[in-house]
């Protein structure tokens, strides 16, 4: 997640290699069986059912069990949980009357244009259905330029690009370190305390503070209540490790951290939904699959506070928190292009581990590719 020395936007989608597990199925008007034929049917429609988030939930977890990496954002995988983002549009490809793909577009962005992502399941894959379910997309955003994430850079997700005419135009670097190396101790500015967040009392004040602090930032600037109000509701979400500090009575920085939950491979979807190649690499710090890890999920200051030094203590306070939680490893994300942010995780022990892609079609009109 984005921290307020730079632009980091959220994260979106992907589709990678292949499987052999059993697509999730769907029983609703919605997801109507394909014709005899077999070709697919895509559906495109608003908040969509519980039934049919609940078989988009499956197929998420086969990808992430196959790819090792989570296929959408953080923010498509909360709209799936709890009800749906009523100005998205969610697409479900059909083949053989099972559910093989997925497709999300938030068409809210009036400056960049929409953005996407899409995943087809594991058992669905090398049949041109992502290039299908590609196409869909492009259709539904009309003539508006359009941006597709994909998770862990993986090979696949940039041939599919490249068919459906996108280009590699931003990257999203993952970060690590190990929690066993030293830590140094936070340097805290006079006159500023640091507290952990209240529930039902703090949420309005800490809005009003991330705003101020990614005035320049247009997605994690953007956040309402209730962006806030869903990630309280998630099993993740704890308040202890939900740092606030406060000069005068008034918020100007925080640190928020999150335990990324190694039972729910979605989860590292990762992990604001990077992803895991683990031990394979030989990496000093590389965490196995069933390893909790955690992140440091939004750092933010106060503009009247920058350049105190607030944040890298902020960020200190959080990591420690994390230590004492039994964790080995944390993890973070930031803009490629952020090369001071990039520098201050290096000074604090961080390396890159992972990329997201973002992809740019910059004119794309329906029913041509």
């Amino acid at each position: 997640m984005p921290r307020s020395d730079g632009p980091q936007p959220p994260p979106a989608s992907a589709t990678s290699p292949a499987a052999a597990t059993s697509p999730a199925s769907v029983t609703s008007p919605a997801s109507a069986t394909s014709p005899p034929s077999g070709e697919p049917t895509i559906t495109a429609q608003g908040p969509i059912t519980q039934t049919e988030a609940q078989a988009v939930l499956a197929l998420v977890r086969a990808a992430a069990e196959e790819d090792g990496v989570g296929p959408l954002s953080e923010h498509v995988m909360l709209n799936l949980r709890h009800g749906g983002d009523p100005g998205s549009r969610n697409l479900l490809l059909v083949s053989h009357g099972e559910l093989s793909g997925y497709a999300h577009l938030d068409p809210t962005d009036p400056v960049e244009g929409p953005s996407g992502g899409l995943v087809i399941h594991p058992a669905h894959r090398r049949q041109g259905l992502g290039l299908t379910l590609t196409r869909a997309l492009v259709a539904e955003a009309a003539s508006r330029p359009l941006r597709l994430w994909a998770h862990g850079d993986l090979p696949a997700a940039a041939r599919l690009a490249a068919a459906a005419g996108f280009e590699r135009v931003r990257c999203l670097r993952q970060m690590r370190r190990s929690l066993q190396a030293r830590l140094e101790k936070p340097k805290i500015a006079d006159g500023v305390g640091v507290r952990t967040f209240v529930v039902g009392r703090d949420e309005d004040e800490w809005t009003n503070l991330n705003s101020r602090a990614f005035a320049r930032h247009p997605e994690q600037g953007a956040w309402t209540r209730e962006d806030l109000d869903l990630r309280e509701r998630e099993p993740w979400f704890d308040p202890d490790g939900f740092f606030l500090a406060e000069r005068g009575g008034k918020l100007v920085g925080f640190h928020w951290t999150k335990i990324h939950d190694p039972a729910d491979p979605g989860d590292l979807a990762g992990s604001e939904n990077r992803g895991e190649a683990a031990a394979d690499r030989g990496d000093p710090i590389a965490v196995r699959a069933h390893d909790a890890i955690g992140e440091v999920y939004v750092v933010g200051v106060d503009p009247d506070e920058r350049g105190s030094g607030l944040g890298r203590a902020l960020t200190l306070v959080g990591l420690r928190y994390l230590r004492s939680r039994g964790l080995s490893q944390v993890m973070l994300y930031v803009d490629e292009a952020n090369t001071p942010a990039i520098r201050l995780y290096e000074s604090l022990g961080f390396r890159h581990w992972d990329t997201d892609v973002m992809f740019a079609r910059p004119r794309s009109r329906p029913g041509t590719e």
